[in-house]
């Protein structure tokens, strides 16, 4: 499609940034100014709870921007708060076939991704939620050879993933071609294994990637967004269904699971179904300060009871 670039000043009282943009020619000016200010503001961005955006913009009641899993509401993401980072420059900002990409420079966490609003990776702070997510499953395998990594089109997973001497292939499905490219370009330290000759990458829906592909993988990682919009099938039972069938014997697999100060109701009913199907499950935290309340947990599921200390839970 074709596209072109422009720059846009956003005036506020006591502020004037210069917004590079590169936009597709089916958005309407207005429509993109109204998106960039919506999140920035005398400098500033500001990331909402999706469900108090939506009521800010007064385009809604924000329930359909609420959590969900397996269709069943879960509350809103972090209702009531909100987290704000100082920017330098807007580096890219458009809308691709499934959500709004924003790529802006901070004062001070760097080169920051945000999808729909909501901040994805820095280029500070991202090790820590990379590392967790992906060594915690590869060391509690003996030796794993072939990985599935669900999403994680910003690369920093498939990074992690390959530091591992034993991996022989992996695998990567990512819904959106956008978030790969933004990411080689303003996230290279994070993206720098896209061209590794052990990749194989896939992009299209992950659930409808699981659905042929059984008993191939010894490790698969969840590296999604939250369940609003494009992630919301990777956080119901059945997609783990598809996940334990995806595994072979001894396999083990990670998602990122949200976090327990703010999204308790949602973290308890996946503890719950998870361990309907599988003989170990584990919930783990981490810090990350650019994530809300500065937390993120991770769920760890084997059918391998001694996987690496793992237990029955």
């Amino acid at each position: 499609m074709a596209t072109r670039k422009e720059y846009i000043v956003a005036h506020s009282h006591h502020f004037t940034v210069p917004i590079r943009v590169e936009r597709s020619r089916t958005l309407t000016q207005s429509e993109r100014l109204f998106d960039t200010m919506d999140l920035l503001q005398k400098g500033w961005f500001t990331e909402f709870s999706p469900d108090d955006l939506e009521r800010i913009k007064q385009s809604s009641d924000g329930s359909s921007k609420q959590l969900k899993s397996d269709g069943e509401e879960m509350g809103g993401a972090w209702p009531g708060q909100a987290f704000s980072l100082q920017i330098e420059e807007v580096l890219f900002h458009e809308k691709s076939l499934y959500q709004d990409v924003l790529v802006f420079k901070s004062k001070t966490y760097g080169n920051v991704l945000v999808l729909d609003g909501v901040i994805q990776c820095t280029e500070r702070d991202e090790f820590s939620y990379q590392e967790m997510l992906a060594h915690l499953p590869m060391f509690a395998h003996p030796n794993p050879k072939k990985v599935l990594i669900i999403g994680g089109g910003d690369g920093g997973i498939l990074r992690e993933v390959l530091k591992h001497e034993s991996v022989e292939h992996v695998t990567m499905c990512e819904i959106d071609q956008m978030v790969i490219d933004v990411s080689k370009n303003y996230l290279p330290h994070m993206a720098k294994e896209f061209g590794n000759p052990k990749l194989s990458l896939f992009v299209g829906d992950g659930f409808e990637f699981l659905k042929a592909h059984k008993n191939e993988f010894d490790v698969v990682v969840t590296d999604s967004s939250d369940p609003v919009g494009p992630a919301e099938s990777l956080f119901g039972k059945s997609y783990y269904q598809l996940l334990k069938e995806a595994l072979r014997e001894g396999g083990v697999l990670s998602s990122q699971g949200e976090c327990p100060w703010i999204d308790l109701k949602l973290v308890k009913k996946m503890v719950t179904f998870t361990k309907e199907l599988f003989v170990s499950v584990h919930y783990a935290t981490s810090s990350v300060p650019t994530y809300t309340t500065g937390t993120i947990g991770y769920l760890l599921c084997s059918d391998e009871a001694s996987a690496c200390g793992f237990t029955v839970a």
